[in-house]
This record gives C-alpha cells, structure tokens and sequence, in this order.
C-alpha cells in the first residue's frame, strides 16, 4: 500500500528524491504567499458580502416587502451589488490568485516585485468598494455586468494593469523549456479581460454608442467576461490540478490545444444568441448563432479530455476535496456549455428568453464551473504557501455537500420554472395584463423558494468555508509532520498532495 505523503516530507528538499526541484517549488511557493493571501483573503471577504446580498434579493422576490423600507436594500440595489461583490470582488480576486500561483509554479518563476502587486490589489479592492457603494446609493449605470459608477472604474484600470504586467513579467522570466496549456488559457485571459472591459467602457460609459450598437456591446462583454477571462482561467485549473492530484499527466496535449484554439475563434461571437428577436441586422444573429453551436467543438473536446483523464481514478473522488470541486466544476463547464448552444437555437430561445431559465444558465457557468474550480484551488494552494493543513477535513465536508446541493437545486429549479414561464407567457390566449397573465408570475414562486432555499445551503457553505480559512490562518504551524487533510485514509491508492 503506497503511502500518503506527509506535508512537510513534500517541502523539505533534505527528504525530497528531486532535491533541486523541490528546493526550487518551496522558493516559488513562498514568493507567492503574500500577494496570494492578500487576494485570497479579499476574494473571501467579497464573497460573504455578496452572499448577503443576494439572500437578501432572493427573498425579495417572494417576500416584496422584506427589508422594504430601507432605501439602498430595494431589490434593484441589492441585487446589483450582489451581482458586482461576486464577479469584481470575489471571482476576480480568486482568479488573480490562483492565475499568479499557477503561472509562478508552470513558469519555473519566483514572483518579483510582490510589492507592487499588493499595491495593484489595494487599489483593484478599493475600486471594488466605491463601485458598490455608489450602486447602493443609487449611482448605478444600469448596463449589466457594468454597473459600477464612472468614478470608480480608473482605479480598476490601474490595478489591472500593474497586474497584468506582473503576471507578464514571472512568465517572460520563467525558466521552463515548455509552454503548458494551462499557461496558455492564463496569457490569452489576462490579454483578453482588459480588451474587453476597455471597449466596453468606452463604446457604453465615455462614449456610448447610439441605438442597437449599445445592446450589441453590452451583450458582447458580458458575455465574453465569463467565456475568455473565467473560463480560461478555470479550465487553466482544471488542466493543472486534474493531472496534478491524479498524479498523472492530461490525457492528450493536442486535444487541450484544439480545445483552446477553437474556443478562442468562436467564443467571441456566441453572447450574440441573446438578442434574437431584437432589432438586430440579420447577418449579426445568424453569425452568433453559428458561433454558439460551434462552441460545441471545444466544449466535447475539453470535456473528452477530462473525462480520459480520470477513467480509472474516479474512486479518488472519494478521499481528495481538491479533486472533488475540480471535477464538479469540469462537469459543470461542459453542461452548462452545450446548455449555451442550445438556447441559441431560435426555437428553443422563444421559450426560456427572458425568463428564469436564462438566471439559472448563468449561474450555473459562474457558481458551478468556476466557483466550484476556485474553490478546489484554494483547497490545494493554501496548505503550500502557508506550510500546514487545513485544520477541519469536516467543515471542508459540509462546505462541498452544501454548496453542490444549494447550486444544483438552485439551477434545476430555475430552469423547470423558467421553460413553465416561457410556455406561459408565449400562451397566445392569455390577454396582456388580464389576471391570468398576472398569474404567470405568481406561478414562479415555488421555484423562487427554491432559490432561496439554495441560497441558504450556499450560505453554510461559504461560512463553513472562511471559517475554515480563518482557523487555518490563526493556528500556529504543527512542530511535528502531518499528513494531507483528505475525507478518507486511501487504502490501497496514494492520492498526490
């Protein structure tokens, strides 16, 4: 029976069968802990303030009069803010995060310079805060997914840019002789986040344009913000810590490059699907139309890919948290992908557009591919920069079990009520504005509870998880070696730490 290796064992280069190599990943590792902590620690922070946000904007929907006398809690208010906390403040944090320590480790690169990276995330956090702030008090652009007031956006583009040019600078001074795919989804997001948020800025906030331009913009960013700078950013993870955990390599490089490249030749037409029915020139929609079931082509073969990977070494499911939320996030992009395709079918696309059904899709690529691949990240990296194990295996227990159930009831019963929305309201008998039109809406409310239920196991979650982080932090380092924090001792098997 192999042996699970204890965590000091992995870092001390005098017990290490590769002594340079091992010397080498401790010096990486402890160049990326500051910077790393800071914005892990940030990105924690923002996800509870956006968790209480949307609970309080879930329950608004079934409950109107819930903190209904309070100004800047209306539902327009919170459910903005809550929207903004998880994608600035939560998921860009945690992708900054995990982004440096892979690209750190991959490139063979100490990170130079942390100094000016802490500084370029004071001012990313700072940003973050006014932002939600001004929406709170009514300053709001209202252009989705770019929410935030005009005066708080040039601190986000500083702190960008000091950001990317560090990323940059640890991958020019790296000293592998090979190009991993997963350094190759980290460059092409870091390039393409700043694309898209410049021209979006410029083409809706400093200079809008006029008429149908403005929808086609709007929905260009938003859509693009998940498909080139979170996506490539978790399926990075993904190919990182898949292989890693398994303790073997990605089942074909040439797929993962196939998969990368025709993401990034289709993806940036796809979020067009969500205008069909608009005033939009027909050119336009049949192209995002085809982009979106094109984007078949790297969802089928990304998922093929990981799916290889792990035949054979499912049973690891059982004993590793990383490798838990990690394939749960992977099972996610490929759902929630082919998902995508579908609903740009024109037919499909009468039925769900504009209703629960489209909140549920998008949820389900932020919360359960992405998040849930954060998460598992977080797992792996912080035992390695901080040099001790995550004190409770339990609290790690309940924070999957809740956040996997809360996520999935919260998709599933969105979009059973979303479809039921759609076919009611696309009900030719029903008379606009009669009461049984208004009926159309009160037959969502089960699902909205459901929500709201979903929310609450998320809720756990979440705090199950920072308290976690938190006794991680304050508890002082074990004298003696310990071993991984896994559900289970593998009997027969050693799963890699």
């Amino acid at each position: 029976m192999a042996s699970v290796p204890n965590l000091a064992a992995s870092f001390d280069p005098a017990t290490s069968p590769d002594l340079v190599k091992r010397a080498e990943l401790s010096e990486i590792d402890a160049s990326t802990k500051v910077p790393a902590l800071f914005f892990l620690g940030s990105a924690v922070l923002w996800l509870l303030v956006g968790t209480a946000f949307a609970l309080i904007s879930s329950f608004k929907l079934h409950t109107p009069n819930y903190f209904g006398d309070i100004e800047w809690l209306t539902f327009g208010r919170t459910r903005t803010a809550h929207l903004n906390a998880v994608i600035y403040g939560w998921s860009v944090n945690a992708a900054f995060a995990v982004a440096f320590w892979l690209m750190a480790r991959l490139s063979r690169s100490v990170l130079r310079h942390s100094g000016l990276l802490m500084i370029a995330g004071a001012f990313w956090n700072i940003g973050v805060t006014i932002g939600i702030i001004g929406i709170l008090t009514g300053d709001s652009t209202s252009i989705e997914w770019l929410e935030m007031p005009p005066y708080a956006t040039p601190l986000l583009f500083v702190a960008y840019a000091l950001i990317g040019a560090w990323a940059l600078i640890t991958f020019r001074f790296g000293k592998s002789g090979h190009i991993y795919v997963s350094q190759w989804y980290l460059l092409a997001a870091l390039f393409w986040f700043p694309w898209l948020y410049s021209i979006a800025q410029i083409m809706l906030i400093l200079e809008p344009a006029r008429g149908t331009v403005q929808a086609l913009v709007n929905w260009w960013f938003a859509h693009n913000v998940l498909g080139l700078w979170f996506t490539p950013i978790g399926l990075a993870a993904v190919y990182y810590f898949l292989p890693k955990v398994l303790g073997k390599p990605i089942h074909s490089y040439y797929l993962s490059i196939l998969g990368f490249w025709s993401l990034a030749l289709f993806y940036n037409w796809a979020g067009v699907h969500h205008l069909i029915g608009g005033p939009v020139p027909a050119w336009v929609l049949s192209a995002g139309i085809a982009a979106s079931f094109m984007m078949a082509i790297p969802v089928i073969v990304t998922g093929i890919n990981h799916h290889m990977t792990m035949v054979g070494s499912f049973s690891a499911l059982k004993y590793s948290p990383t490798l838990r939320f990690i394939v749960f996030g992977a099972v996610s992009y490929t759902i929630t992908s082919l998902i995508g395709s579908l609903m740009a079918d024109r037919q499909v696309n009468e039925v769900v557009h504009f209703t629960h059904f489209t909140v549920a899709h998008a949820h389900q690529g932020m919360y359960a591919f992405f998040t849930m691949v954060m998460f598992g990240s977080i797992y792996y990296i912080l035992p390695r920069i901080l040099l001790k194990e995550w004190p409770s295996a339990m609290l790690i227990s309940v924070h999957f079990w809740t956040v996997a159930v809360g996520i999935t009831v919260y998709v599933v019963g969105l979009s059973i009520g979303g479809i039921k929305q759609g076919l009611e309201m696309n009900n030719a008998d029903i008379p606009f504005l009669s009461t049984t039109a208004a009926s159309v809406v009160t037959n969502t409310i089960p699902y909205l509870l459901s929500r709201s239920l979903s929310g609450v196991l998320m809720t756990i979650g979440h705090m199950a998880f920072a308290v976690n982080i938190s006794w991680m932090l304050l508890r002082p380092r074990a004298p003696q070696a310990t071993t991984p924090t896994l559900f289970q001792n593998p009997p027969e098997m050693e799963v890699a730490r």
